[in-house]
């Protein structure tokens, strides 16, 4: 490199210093802004469920889908919002996909969007939504998943029962009442397992539960007996007080 090379590109690189120095001096937010970037870098899950969470608008359904299930893979509270708005997608396998997502992330910020979705058009979404309600166990579900006992699909109707079941408030009883008189033999078995779980939840908290029983103590370890002294002791000899003397016997 000749040094006419290296004279330019050290005043270049003084000048953009230079210019740079005189525009923090002249507006001094400038170094703060820089400042507040450094500090608000985000975490790679951060930026990871960010980029997720841009691919709920792709444009391909199928893109979407994949969007909204990886972000339950990854259960972020982050995402909680954008699955939110995704359930109102076009596509019934996306809503699917995004209320799975809600359930594995357990967040109940999304129970009121999820029991609205009970109405939806399409069976799989309401029973999909009837299975994560059974997720959340969140009473403020209780009115709707009640009124959804009676839908013309037995698999949403399954789900209904088996979501209030977890839920296990006692004022679903009279609706799962109803629903032992199914016309389907597996919705009334659902709806007897349910009220079982209601009953074996209302014992627990009831005052006069039988109280559980105390563990099985661990037996302690025998002591060592103490040696039993011997009735008959050999006598101990006495030794001589000549020793030399002792064995001498001539």
């Amino acid at each position: 490199m000749s040094p006419l090379t290296v004279f330019f590109r050290t005043l270049a690189k003084s000048t953009a210093v230079f210019l740079g120095a005189g525009a923090i001096f002249l507006n001094p937010s400038l170094e703060l802004s820089g400042s507040r970037a450094v500090t608000a870098q985000k975490s790679p899950a951060e930026m990871a469920a960010d980029m997720l969470i841009s691919a709920l608008k792709d444009s391909d359904a199928g893109v979407r889908r994949q969007a909204a299930h990886s972000l339950g893979q990854m259960r972020s509270a982050r995402a909680v919002p954008a699955l939110i708005e995704a359930m109102k997608d076009e596509n019934s396998d996306v809503r699917t996909q995004a209320m799975w997502a809600l359930a594995e992330a357990g967040d109940r910020r999304a129970t009121t969007a999820i029991t609205g979705a009970l109405k939806d058009t399409d069976p799989k979404v309401r029973a999909r939504a009837a299975h994560a309600l059974a997720e959340f166990r969140d009473p403020a579900a209780l009115d709707a998943l009640m009124a959804a006992v009676k839908d013309s699909s037995i698999d949403v109707r399954k789900n209904v029962i088996r979501a209030l079941g977890e839920i296990g408030d006692v004022k679903a009883l009279p609706a799962l009442n109803e629903a032992m008189k199914d016309a389907d033999a597996s919705v009334r078995r659902q709806a007897i397992l349910a009220i079982a779980e209601i009953s074996d939840g209302d014992d627990d908290h009831s005052p006069h539960a039988r109280p559980m029983p105390m563990p099985m103590p661990m037996p302690m370890p025998m002591p060592n007996p103490m040696p039993m002294p011997n009735p008959h002791p050999m006598p101990t000899p006495h030794p001589h007080p000549n020793p030399h003397l002792a064995w001498d016997w001539r």
